[in-house]
């Protein structure tokens, strides 16, 4: 699972000076200090662009300050090296309560209760793998990974491939009159969203349900809306806990709570459910959707791996670098006074790291701007950084994967004629701090 980049850094900005324009695009490079400057974190051209507007304040300075109404401003991180050491640094932390002398900090709680949790709610996604280090965040990812492995994944392709094609089956009522579909709600949402309701054991008749629930928790909704899907889902996800530690079977809630030597708690588990919910969500669905906008709008590459299905590994693994749906880390605070390229970090100050421009670095990568499904064979470099680094990186990555791969060439083994049905500049993307996601995927299956 990718992190969400949320979170409220403790530091203080240098003297500001008037702004720069990085031109012809928006995203302030301001001259606030010789070495750095700032960026609006927030600047909609930042959030719909953020490799492209990301990777020309990397070239500018190595760390800049973001900033955002109402929180302190913080580093900003956008070189690969930079990037990997604050992910990996255990100097570098993502609970800033860890910070010596710190007071207990429940951020990702109060972020949930503003945005419309309740109290009673908003506990279980402090309880996360998201937000925790050190000893305990290992005691959970152990449990997570003893039960999440790659041979379970590998098990449950032929069920992958089985959801993918019942949802390539249904294409063609859902075209409209104009002969387009969206493939976003039809194929790149509920195909993430049904397989962790499989890994997890949801029953068939509560689908629907964790679906709807899903998109209102990682889609933007704040409010009634918000408090009222992640209390159902959170009730739905004890009852699953409660019904198989009665009677376990073959899923992923059984193997979380078959170990005996280090059980966990019902809420531990449920908030282990969650972590994998908005994964499934956040993560997969945009990956395979941008994957599909970009080999739409590459018909070279989109060949390449048409006569080469080999290639798909490569092709996630490049399309993960080139267009990942998580353009941001969680910020981590360092623990004490440290440098980070030319920069001095103080104790307690918050470093944003980008995986966008990190994964755009030509430090890092030959032609980094340029989609090479190939590049894993023919011009291997820096592993990409997409989905996490160090002790965070993401649990579920290679069911992500894997999802991806058996979406993208069932896709254009069933339709191949497949095309977008606008140019790919008129593709809209959502203004989103923490996703790199479109509106819509719209398509026409057939010339």
């Amino acid at each position: 699972m990718t992190e969400q980049a949320d979170a409220e850094p403790a530091s203080t900005p240098g003297r500001r000076r008037a702004s720069e324009t990085i031109a012809p695009e928006r995203g302030a490079l301001t001259d606030s200090d010789p070495a750095t400057g700032t960026i609006d974190l927030l600047d909609p051209q930042l959030m719909r662009d953020p490799a492209r507007t990301f990777s020309r304040v990397r070239e500018r300075a190595p760390l800049v300050r973001g900033v955002m109404p109402g929180v302190d401003p913080m580093w900003v991180a956008t070189r690969y090296e930079d990037v990997r050491r604050v992910l990996s640094d255990p100097r570098f932390v993502a609970d800033p309560a860890q910070v010596p002398g710190a007071e207990p900090n429940h951020r990702i709680e109060q972020l949930w209760r503003a945005r419309g949790a309740r109290s009673e709610d908003a506990k279980y996604l402090r309880a996360s793998l998201f937000g925790t280090d050190g000893p305990e965040h290992h005691r959970l990812r152990r449990r997570v990974v003893r039960a999440f492995t790659a041979g379970r994944v590998t098990r449950l392709r032929p069920r992958i491939e089985q959801i993918t094609h019942v949802l390539l089956d249904a294409l063609p009522s859902h075209t409209g009159p104009d002969g387009v579909v969206d493939l976003i709600p039809h194929l790149a949402h509920p195909l993430p969203v049904t397989v962790i309701c499989e890994l997890v054991g949801v029953p068939e008749s509560e689908r629907p349900n964790w679906s709807a629930w899903s998109a209102v928790l990682t889609d933007g909704h704040t409010g009634t809306a918000l408090g009222d899907a992640l209390h159902a889902l959170i009730t739905s996800a004890h009852t699953l806990v409660d019904h198989h530690r009665a009677g376990p079977g073959d899923d992923l809630i059984s193997a979380l709570l078959a170990a005996h030597d280090d059980p966990l708690t019902p809420a531990e588990t449920v908030a282990l459910i969650l972590n994998l919910v908005f994964a499934g969500h956040a993560t997969t669905v945009n990956l395979i959707a941008n994957g599909i906008a970009a080999l739409l709008s590459h018909p070279g590459q989109l060949a390449l791996l048409r006569d080469d299905p080999t290639l798909a590994p490569d092709t996630a693994d490049e399309l993960m670098r080139w267009c990942g749906p998580t353009p941001r880390a969680l910020p981590r605070y360092a623990t004490e006074d440290l440098r980070l390229g030319p920069c001095l970090i103080r104790k307690g100050e918050a470093v944003l790291p980008v995986l966008a421009a990190a994964d755009r670095d030509p430090r890092a990568h030959r032609d980094p701007e340029r989609l090479d499904i190939t590049r894993t064979r023919t011009r291997p470099g820096s592993p990409q950084v997409g989905f996490g680094h160090g002790p965070h990186r993401c649990i579920g990555d290679h069911l992500a994967l894997v999802e991806a791969q058996v979406a993208w060439t069932a896709l254009w083994d069933r339709f191949p004629d497949l095309r977008l049905a606008v140019t790919p500049d008129e593709l809209v993307r959502e203004a989103h701090p923490n996703s790199w996601k479109l509106t819509a995927l719209p398509a026409r299956l057939h010339r």
